[in-house]
């Protein structure tokens, strides 16, 4: 599932399979209202946490649980990648990803989360993405993560520049289905 968030963390678009996994409308996950998808125990983390992130404009990795439409929670892995755009890399928000995740029951009970590097999960069987540009967002983030294990940093300019677009390009998918800016 891909997310795209702006400068203050306010989200401004989510994928369709948000809303086949939670069962909660694209039109409610905005701004914050996806919180509301979040185990209650995990919230404070999760809201603590991304704060952080967003202040130290930082790519993150954070795990908690999310509510899935059936009413169950399952554990996620919420990890993403700043963006930063003219004038004078103005930091813009994120461009990330949700992907449901196995724990092996070695991990802490709760939400946690890590600053620094963003490596995504294997996509979810559950949730594969619904549109091509979803799916070159997808592969974007994966690209990132890679490029930082193989220290091929020289890519990063180009691939960050790739993956600030698709987050544009996301964002306005989302509010050019109402010109009225209104969601439904």
């Amino acid at each position: 599932m891909i997310f795209v968030t702006k400068a203050d963390g306010g989200v401004s678009y989510v994928s369709p399979e948000w809303t086949v996994f939670t069962g909660q409308a694209a039109a409610e996950a905005v701004e914050h209202g996806w919180f509301a998808c979040v185990l209650p125990d995990d919230h404070e983390v999760a809201v603590t946490f991304l704060r952080e992130a967003r202040d130290r404009q930082c790519e993150y990795s954070l795990r908690l649980r999310l509510r899935r439409a059936d009413g169950s929670y399952a554990w996620a892995m919420i990890g993403a990648v700043p963006s930063f755009g003219p004038p004078g890399r103005t930091f813009l928000g994120y461009l990330g990803s949700v992907t449901e995740i196995a724990v092996s029951g070695s991990e802490p009970l709760g939400a946690f989360g890590t600053l620094a590097r963003f490596v995504p999960p294997p996509v979810s069987p559950t949730t594969p993405p619904g549109s091509a540009l979803e799916l070159v967002a997808d592969h974007l983030l994966i690209a990132h993560g890679l490029i930082e294990q193989d220290h091929a940093k020289e890519m990063l300019p180009v691939l960050r520049q790739a993956l600030m677009q698709a987050g544009v390009l996301l964002a306005r998918s989302m509010t050019a289905s109402d010109p009225s800016g209104r969601f439904h």
